[in-house]
């Protein structure tokens, strides 16, 4: 079943990956990540175990900061551990955007091919950072997390520039990805696969010779800031 569902998705992947820069070869979902936990097994009822958990002992200030990041899917989320606004330097922020827009069109493509079940379509008690729109509830997009896929692909390039500030950077991105299981909105292994996914997405970006060409603009752009 898992194989006749990948063959519409890579010829999905086939025709959105060709405005990125990696190829569909290139990054295969299927190649870099283990399979999402069955609904019905153990493994996802601890893992809902642990989402009412976390609902039951964060703080109004936890939540709210949570929220607030859910909000937030932009390179400023860097800005308080780098000690400047990414937005004042336009080379770096072109480079960090190309990093999302890649992401955007491979986690999707991994979404669809895992098609696991949100923690609050598995469990309409659990409580979110925001109000879930009718018919989310039921949709199949839980697996990688995006928000984890996003914040490591982007860390690991801002690391790469900023080996000075590499762990907090990364730091950053951990607290940024973990903020989704307070959200209540995706599972732990969620979190670890937009972990494992991002940072492969970040390497293999770093490969890309259009890349690698502005990544050097990035690069020249934050040594002349110091």
């Amino acid at each position: 079943m898992r194989i006749a569902v990948l063959v519409p998705v890579l010829l999905l992947w086939s025709a959105s990956a060709q405005a990125g820069l990696l190829q569909p070869q290139q990054f295969d979902p299927s190649h870099f990540l283990p399979p999402a936990p069955a609904q019905d097994s153990a493994r996802t009822e601890a893992e809902l175990a642990e989402l009412r958990a976390i609902a039951a002992g964060s703080s109004a200030e936890e939540k709210a900061a949570a929220a607030k990041d859910a909000k937030d899917e932009t390179p400023d989320i860097f800005n308080n551990v780098i000690g400047f606004d990414i937005a004042t330097m336009p080379e770096t922020g072109k480079l960090l955007t190309m990093v999302a827009d890649e992401e955007e069109t491979d986690s999707k493509v991994a979404k669809t091919y895992y098609h696991r079940l949100r923690p609050y379509g598995a469990d309409p008690s659990l409580r979110t950072c925001e109000p879930v729109k009718p018919g989310k509830a039921a949709k199949l997009n839980s697996y990688p997390s995006g928000h984890a896929t996003l914040a490591f692909s982007m860390g690991v390039v801002l690391a790469e520039l900023l080996p000075a500030k590499s762990q907090a950077i990364l730091a950053r991105a951990g607290q940024y990805a973990e903020r989704r299981l307070v959200c209540g909105v995706h599972y732990r292994s969620d979190i670890v696969a937009g972990q494992q996914f991002g940072t492969i997405l970040a390497l293999r970006l770093m490969e890309n010779p259009v890349f690698q060409g502005q990544m050097a603009k990035a690069r020249a752009e934050l040594r002349a800031r110091t």
